[in-house]
C-alpha cells in the first residue's frame, strides 16, 4: 500500500512539472493564422492590414482590376490573376521586420503596384 501511495505521488509531482511545458506547447500550436485580404487594381493594392504578428499569414488576393496582375511578398507569389479572380498565398513569417510586397507583371510596381508589409 505505501509503494502505491509513493507512486503516485511522484506521478503527481512529476505531473505539475510537466502541465505547464504542456499547456505551452499546446498553446503554440492552436495559434492561428492572421487572414489579410488584397485587392489588387490599377495600380494599386489595397491591404485589409499593414501588418501583422510573427507567424503564419494567409493573403487572399483579388483583382478587381481590368488587366491581370500577381502579388509577391517574401519570396512567395500568386499565380498571374485574370480580372475578378482570386487566390490565397500563405506565407509564414520567421522574423520580425518590414518586408516589401509587389505586383510582378512589367511596369505595375513601377506604376505603383508595391509597398511594405509589417511583422512585428
Amino acid at each position: 500500500m505505501r509503494r502505491k501511495i509513493t507512486l503516485l505521488a511522484v506521478l503527481a509531482a512529476a505531473l505539475m512539472v510537466a502541465a505547464p511545458a504542456i499547456a505551452a506547447t499546446q498553446h503554440s500550436a492552436a495559434t492561428k493564422a492572421t487572414t489579410i485580404t488584397v485587392k489588387a487594381t490599377e495600380f494599386k493594392f489595397a491591404l485589409s492590414k499593414t501588418s501583422a504578428p510573427k507567424g503564419t499569414v494567409n493573403f487572399k488576393v483579388t483583382n478587381k482590376g481590368k488587366v491581370d496582375h500577381d502579388f509577391k511578398i517574401n519570396g512567395k507569389k500568386t499565380k498571374l490573376l485574370a480580372p475578378g479572380k482570386s487566390a490565397t498565398l500563405t506565407v509564414k513569417f520567421q522574423k520580425t521586420g518590414k518586408f516589401p510586397y509587389l505586383c510582378t507583371v512589367p511596369g505595375h510596381a513601377a506604376s505603383g503596384m508595391k509597398g511594405t508589409f509589417t511583422v512585428k
